[in-house]
């Protein structure tokens, strides 16, 4: 699988925000959130941070609305449009 999460330091959240390509299934960027979707920005590196803002500013354009995966879950990828 081509997801990536970058590493985001000292999160240690079960939780994932998934950003997922609209254009290039099973890419995408995910981040550590809590169980309702809510980042700490302020606990990740500048880079997970720039994907991130970046991720956010693209929904629609380039990745699908994110969803909230739990760890523990395998991840749940939508369907290609």
């Amino acid at each position: 699988m081509d997801f990536h999460t970058l590493n985001s330091g000292a999160s240690g959240s079960p939780h994932l925000l998934l950003f997922v390509s609209l254009h290039d299934h099973g890419r995408g960027i995910s981040v550590p959130c809590d169980e309702t979707g809510n980042v700490d920005i302020d606990s990740l590196t500048l880079r997970l941070r720039n994907a991130y803002l970046g991720a956010r500013a693209m929904v629609g354009r380039d990745y699908f609305r994110p969803t909230v995966q739990h760890l523990a879950y395998e991840l749940v990828m939508p369907d290609p449009i």
